[in-house]
């Protein structure tokens, strides 16, 4: 066991270990700093409890993935689950929980599968990765701006009795095309780890970016810790990925 241990320690830099125990360290000073109400009879300290496990495993899985690792998408189901179970307990967000149940999860098991039968040629814990071309940018930015405007305007005509944002349907609106947008990118992001993309990265931004807003909008300062997580790792993980196309 102690061998194992050591082995899993030693797979991670020093700074990897530093930047991923600041996260950590930071979600729980967030947490006892700003702890989370009762929302639809649900207590608060499940869902910050909620609120916690999703940091965990989302920035270990951020992670795996700088580190081109295929078990980031064994980590990312455990992502799934706890989203899943913020966007019931929130009755919000629901263009991200449909989005996790009918893409996330399959295309999690595919990649899984995909960059399995891709390792690298000299070390077998990576997995070869690559570029889009500069038309298939452009056609999947507008796919995107179409979801976002067709799903967001189907999103503010359902809103449930309690939530969240209940009290505030403004804001309710706008967190519904600010989800559709988020969705959309979400869906475009796993398809560029399913093929192995570098684009994923400027995915990442831009998921952080949507998410930071809704966070802010519905007052959980605790995610903002993740989100934080998220800028730091994308410009790691976006390096690192640069670093080995250029190599090979």
């Amino acid at each position: 066991m102690k061998s194992k241990i050591k082995k899993i320690l030693n797979y991670f830099t020093t700074y990897e270990k530093i930047w991923f125990c600041s996260i950590i360290i930071l979600a729980f000073v967030f947490a006892f700093l700003f702890p989370e109400e009762d929302i639809g009879g649900v207590n608060g300290k499940v869902i910050m409890g909620l609120y916690l496990l999703n940091i965990f495993t989302n920035i270990l899985c951020e992670l795996l993935i700088s580190k081109q690792s295929k078990w980031n998408f064994l980590v990312s189901l455990a992502v799934e689950a706890t989203e899943i179970a913020i966007c019931i307990v929130c009755a919000y967000r629901f263009a991200t929980m449909a989005s996790t149940i009918f893409f996330w999860i399959p295309c999690d098991i595919a990649s899984f599968i995909n960059w399995h039968r891709h390792p690298d040629k000299t070390e077998k814990e990576l997995t070869q990765v690559r570029t889009l071309r500069g038309w298939q940018e452009i056609m999947i930015l507008l796919a995107i701006g179409v979801w976002t405007v067709g799903i967001g305007y189907l999103l503010t005509k359902f809103s449930p009795e309690y939530g969240i944002l209940a009290d505030n349907p403004v804001m309710e609106n706008v967190v519904c095309y600010l989800d559709a947008c988020c969705s959309a990118v979400g869906i475009a992001n796993g398809l560029f780890i399913l093929f192995r993309y570098r684009e994923q990265w400027f995915a990442w931004y831009l998921s952080a970016i949507l998410e930071t807003a809704i966070n802010i909008i519905s007052g959980q300062w605790v995610l903002l810790v993740l989100k934080a997580g998220y800028f730091t790792n994308t410009t790691y993980g976006y390096i690192k990925w640069t670093k080995y196309i250029k190599e090979h």
